[in-house]
Formats: C-alpha cells, structure tokens, sequence
C-alpha cells in the first residue's frame, strides 16, 4: 500500500467513526455508553428486591431472561464473555433463576454440586443467601460494625480499605451486625444450603448501638444526588438493605431516593432487563472529545462546544473521603459517574483536563484539577485511582476480604495518565513529575511492558505510559521506550491485531496474547505513535487491521471484555470503548502520517 493509499483508507476509517460517535452524543453534551459487567448484578437485583418485598412477576421475568441469555452451553455463567465457569456467579444466577420459577438445568446443577455448592462460594455469595434464610449469617467471617468508631489516624480504620470497600463494608458490616432475614420459600438442599439456621442477633450493648448509630450516619452523609452511593452497585445495594432492616421505608428519604434512583441505571431491552454495575460519562465523554479532536474536529464544533459545557458542570468543588490523608488539599478533578461528587478519581481528572485543554477552555478549572492531582500523589511517587497511600495489603489477609481489590494502591496507568496531564506544566510540578517518572520507569517489566490495573492488561499498561513519557520528552531512541516497542512487536497478532486475555492478570505467558480485539489494537496502535513510530511496519499492519474489520456504520464489534473493575475478580465490557479508541489512534497515526 503507498503512503497515499494509507492515509485514503484512514481518512475513510476515521470519517466513519467521527460520524458514528457524533451520532451517540446524548443532548445534553455528554456520551455514555453501556457499562457491562456480570451476571451476579442481575440476582443481586432480585434478592433485594425481594428483601424490600418489592417484587413483581414482569421484573422477575424480565430479569430471569436476561440471565438465561447469558448462561453458556455448559449450564454455567462466568465473570467475563468467553472466560472460565465461576462458582460463585453461577450460583447466585441459579439461586435468582430458582427464585423467579425458572429451572436453570442439569448441568448447572451438577456444575454446582461438584464444585461445592454454597458451603464453597465467596463471602459477598454467602450473605445474600443469609439474607434469604439459606445460609446462617454466624458461619459468614465478619468485620465488626465497631470497626467505623476507630479514628482515621488510628493503625487501622475503615480509611485503610480503597473507597469502594470501604463505602460496602461500613453497610454490610451494619447488616452483619443485625443478620436480617426475609426467607425464600425454594429448596436449595441440592447445594448444601443450611435454611432456617441464622441464629438471631445478640441484644446490643452500649458500644454496638454506638457503632451501628455511627454507621448510619455514615452511610446517609455519602448518598449521592441520584440516590446511590459513590455511582456503584455494592455500597448501594448493602445500603438500602442496611436501611430496610432497621425498619426504614419509603418515608425515609434516604431510602425512598436510594430505590428510586435504580430506575436509572436499568438497561431494559423489552423482554431482558439488567442493572448496570456503574455508569461512565464523565469517562466516556473525556474520551470522546479526545478522539474527535484527534479525527481532525474544531474545537468549535457545536458537539463539542456542549461536551466542553458538560465537562466543565461535572467539576467537584466538595471535600471528599480522599481528604481524610489530604486533609490540606484544595478539592478539584472530576468523577466517573453522573453523581459521585464525594469521590473524584485521579484517571478521570487527568483525562477531563486533556479534553479541555484540546479545546482551549476551562483553564481554572484545570489548574484546580491538576493541583488536585499533583497533592494526591503517593510516597513511593505514584498515584492510585482515588486515594492517596492507600497500600494496606495486609488487609487481604482477613478472612472476609476473600473477592476482589480492597485497597488503591499506585498503578502504572494511573499514575501515566497523571503524568501525561502534568506533562505541560513541569515547571510548576517538577518535583512530583520527577519521583512520578522514576516510579514508572522503575514499574517496567522485564519484558519491556507496563501492568494495566484499570484496563487488560498489559497492552493496556504499555499504551498508558508511552504517550506519557511522549509528554515529558523522550526521544524513541531511549531504552525504555524501545523495549517496549519491541515487546509489542513480538506480541501482535498475525492479523495485525492486539488482544491480551483477561488470564494474563495470572499467567504472565498470555500477555499481550488474546483474541484481537478493536481497543486493544487501538490501545497499542497510541503507543507506536507515541513512541515516534508511525510508518513502522507492525503500526502499519494495526492500522490496516482496524481499517479491515470496521463496520459499515462506522463502530467496531466487541464481545470480549478490556476493561478492568477488579483483575480477573470483576471485568467490565464499555461499549464505548470499541470506537473512541479506534478512532482516537487512527486519528492521531494519520495526524503523524501527514507530520511525516
């Protein structure tokens, strides 16, 4: 293909994919895209639905087909398309099934059975099933509401955990504490359930009473204007159960505004109806504005005139829990969510102000986000997502901490994406840039990669840092720069496409080895360009790669899931990612191409 056969085929991929996500903008100036997790948050919406006797037969349908759509050939369910069976999910999508008068089949059956049944299933799976009266809430290793009246500054505190367990645990610890039961009528003896066997509660002294008035109080400080609690599914859910057992209802507002504002985060297809885990616009729209502006679009676009707008709206001016370990620091970035204003993340922020900056506007407000960035760095010089020094991994090592990430610590995609907003303002950041830099450039893998915590994995973690270390200077010529470009060269595909397989979290030999997939080919066509390699000859075979499998309408198809909530715990499919990221690489390599 000549240079101007080239850049044909891109311009006609990137007109394309302009048109199409022009297409998806919601009036009101932002993008938000399905945010697509796993079966356990479609029975977790019935079971409290069913505590709260708030069931109806057309949900319970409804929900139950959308569950059945996702149970594979083999009777079980798993936490990412594609991936392993998972005990637990499938569990909790057999117990919901069972619930709403569906029969998930023999093979589930034996599936669970011969893994264990509920007797082996994680603590979060335990409690639901306490909570319908199938297991005993004492045989649940707990973490004792007291626990909220420590101090801050004490050794250990709910501040220890990373912001999303610690908004669940303060609930759930609550809810613990009280062992709540509305009792399911189905027979679960096929997987060893223990019905009727909760013993109840103790009488609670004056300490316990004092804990669990604290939690509340705790709890109700940090709903949201949409009703939930930090935008996500679990400290929502064990907060409205929290609520409910202490024999609140709908004339408590808190509670009456925590169940209303569900209705927002459903997906309802007609005959399938599932909750969305978390919603992103603030991320998605960031991202946009980047691609389009990366596609060639003015600034003055009317669509991105209104995105900018909505940008600007999203600021968090309040104090937050991320001030308990910065309590001198100005508030300032931006969240994910609509409404998560006491829970800014530092990966949202440091893209917010790369958005505006492409746009020229909003110059204060991105001075306010990237102090905000810069006083949330670690010690050891990186940044984790919402706290700062948040590494307490000991904390794993408590019994109930059995499922997911329970701490922030620095990562190297985080602290990337800071640096890449800081990048331009070296002098006023010198210092922070510099212990940033060393903690990325000492993060390097032997193989010449970066570890992705927020996305998978590894492709993603290389095309972070690239474009960063692109920000602050580095010539394509320095080693670091060079290894990973011969890294991502040994890893692409024969087709010409990246694709990394969630295992990679486990088995370092399938990094950057997986299924080619549109974002992550994306992903790794950014860090050739950024690393000043545009006509190189796998950047070239990346790019004809998205160019070959683009849809009609612009978009690209993607089943497997690249985006990460917990490694291999908790995945995540954003439906937008399959066409900003292709659009924001083919854009910026066509941009380099005409450099040239």
């Amino acid at each position: 293909m000549t240079a101007i056969e080239e850049l044909t085929a891109l311009d006609r991929a990137v007109e394309r994919a302009t048109e199409r996500l022009l297409e998806l903008q919601h009036p009101d100036g932002f993008w938000v895209g399905e945010l697509e997790s796993n079966a356990t948050m479609i029975a977790q919406h019935l079971y409290w639905l069913h505590f709260l006797g708030l069931r109806d037969p057309e949900t319970d349908r409804k929900l139950a087909n959308e569950l059945m759509a996702r149970r594979r050939d083999d009777g079980t369910w798993s936490i990412w398309y594609d991936g392993p069976p998972d005990l637990s999910t499938t569990l909790e999508a057999y117990v919901a099934l069972k619930m709403a008068g569906v029969d998930a089949g023999d093979a589930t059956r034996d599936y669970l059975r011969r893994e264990g049944g509920i007797p082996k299933s994680r603590v979060f799976t335990k409690c639901f099933m306490a909570l319908l009266g199938q297991w005993p809430w004492q045989r649940i290793p707990t973490v004792p509401v007291e626990i909220v009246l420590l101090r801050p500054s004490a050794p250990f505190s709910i501040y220890n955990f990373a912001c999303w367990a610690r908004q669940t645990i303060v609930a759930l610890a609550g809810v613990m504490a009280l062992r709540p039961v509305r009792p399911t009528e189905i027979d679960l003896s096929e997987i060893w359930a223990r019905p009727g066997r909760t013993r109840p509660a103790r009488r609670p002294g004056s300490i316990r009473r004092s804990a669990l008035a604290t939690a509340v109080q705790w709890v109700r400080q940090r709903q949201e204007a949409d009703g939930s609690w930090g935008g996500i599914q679990p400290p929502w859910v064990w907060s409205i159960i929290l609520l409910a057992a202490l024999g609140h209802g709908f004339e408590d507002d808190t509670f009456r505004r925590a169940v209303e504002g569900w209705q927002g985060f459903m997906i309802d297809e007609g005959e399938r109806l599932r909750p969305e885990a978390c919603q992103s616009p603030v991320w998605d729209t960031a991202l946009a504005v980047i691609a389009l502006r990366e596609a060639g679009l003015s600034a003055d676009h009317p669509a991105l005139e209104r995105a900018g707008e909505w940008l600007l709206n999203e600021e968090v001016r309040v104090y937050g829990d991320w001030a308990v370990r910065r309590p001198g620091l100005a508030p300032g970035g931006w969240a994910f969510e609509f409404q998560n204003d006491l829970y800014p993340d530092i990966d949202d922020a440091a893209e917010v102000v790369l958005a505006l900056r492409s746009l020229g506007i909003g110059e204060d407000a991105c001075r306010r986000g990237l102090d905000w960035i810069a006083g949330m760095q670690s010690t050891n010089g990186g940044w984790g997502a919402f706290d700062a020094d948040n590494t307490s991994d000991w904390l794993y090592k408590i019994p109930f901490c059995d499922f997911g990430a329970v701490i922030d610590p620095p990562s190297e995609d985080v602290t990337a994406h800071a640096l890449e907003a800081l990048a331009p303002d070296r002098t006023r950041y010198g210092d922070g840039v510099e212990r940033g830099l060393r903690y990325l450039l000492e993060t390097q893998q032997q193989d010449g990669s970066w570890w992705g915590r927020w996305g998978v994995n590894h492709v993603y973690g290389t095309a972070a840092v690239l474009p960063a270390l692109e920000a602050l200077g580095f010539e394509p010529t320095h080693p670091a720069i060079a290894r990973a470009v011969a890294w991502l060269d040994a890893v692409q595909d024969e087709s010409g496409g990246f694709g990394e397989d969630i295992a990679s979290y486990h088995e370092p030999k399938l990094r950057g080895r997986g299924v080619p997939t549109a974002s992550q080919t994306a992903w790794a066509l950014l860090a050739y360009a950024a690393a000043g390699q545009p006509q190189r000859p796998s950047t070239r075979r990346a790019a004809d790669y998205l160019c070959a499998v683009q849809l009609p309408n612009g978009d690209w198809a993607e089943q497997h899931y690249t985006g990460t909530g917990f490694p291999t715990d908790f995945m995540i499919r954003y439906h937008l990612y399959r066409l900003h990221f292709p659009l924001m690489a083919l854009g910026r390599l066509r941009e380099r191409l005409n450099r040239a």
